[in-house]
Parts: C-alpha cells; sequence; structure tokens
C-alpha cells in the first residue's frame, strides 16, 4: 500500500519516449547542425574576404603612407566585412559568392558593385581609392591650410 511503484512500472514508463520529447531532442539536433552551417558559412565568408584583401595589397601600396584616408580591414562580426574607409566596404551576398561593395552615406547605402569575380571588385575599388584621392587633392588645393588644422 505504501511505498514505491514496483520497478516493472517505473521502467515501462522510462522506455516509452513521448511525443514531446522526441521533438525536443529533434529540435536540438536541427538547432546543432544549423549553428554548424552558420559557423561554416562565417568561415568561407572571411576566407573570401581575405582574398579580396590580398588581391588589393598592390593598390594600397601605391597610396602614399602619409595619406590616412583609408583604414583597410576585416570585421569578424556577425556579417564580416571588408572595410576599405569608414564608409564603405565590402561584404558577401547572400548566395555567399557575390561581393558586394557597399557605401554608406546620410541618405542611405549605395552599391557601387556587384561581381562574383575579384578583378572586378578590385576594378571597382580601385575607381573609389581614385575618386576619393582627387577628392582630398581638391579641398587642399581649395584650402591649404587644412592638413595644418
Amino acid at each position: 500500500m505504501w511505498g514505491r511503484k514496483p520497478k516493472e512500472t517505473a521502467t515501462t514508463e522510462a522506455q516509452t519516449p513521448s511525443p514531446l520529447k522526441d521533438a525536443i531532442h529533434q529540435a536540438r539536433v536541427e538547432a546543432a547542425e544549423r549553428s554548424s552551417v552558420v559557423v561554416d558559412l562565417r568561415d568561407a565568408d572571411l576566407a573570401r574576404l581575405e582574398l579580396l584583401n590580398e588581391a588589393l595589397n598592390p593598390l594600397f601600396s601605391e597610396v602614399a603612407p602619409d595619406i590616412d584616408l583609408f583604414d583597410r580591414g576585416i570585421s569578424r562580426g556577425e556579417t564580416p566585412r571588408l572595410w576599405i574607409d569608414a564608409v564603405a566596404h565590402i561584404a558577401m551576398g547572400r548566395d555567399k559568392r557575390l561581393y558586394r561593395f557597399l557605401h554608406d552615406s546620410r541618405i542611405g547605402r549605395r552599391v557601387l558593385a556587384e561581381s562574383h569575380e575579384i578583378p572586378d571588385v578590385v576594378q571597382a575599388v580601385t575607381a573609389y581609392v581614385a575618386r576619393r584621392l582627387v577628392e582630398r587633392q581638391r579641398a587642399l588645393e581649395a584650402d591649404p591650410d587644412l592638413l595644418a588644422r
């Protein structure tokens, strides 16, 4: 009367899985698979951006060291980006093979170039760097004391 249940009943209850427990187990497995896929995709994005960064080395080696307009580097956040300067960066597209060269401004984000090929993106970045250098030169010609301030 008083006491524990017989062991036979306890073991049969433990052996019959509930549908909810099975569903929770399956959801955990799926979440683990998704997170590993996300990590793999992020690593692939970083690898592709590092290849592009290396391809940009000859371009930035030509920029004089005293010109501090550009601050190139890869940010490793949720969305990895290769920054060219404070307002322009390259991110991977949704298909993870497309390079997107983006420019942020007060009126919003603008796509400067999109390509699956590194040389095309290098050409777009080269044109952007050239425009920025011309803007800098014009500003210095208009106000020679600009650098001193």
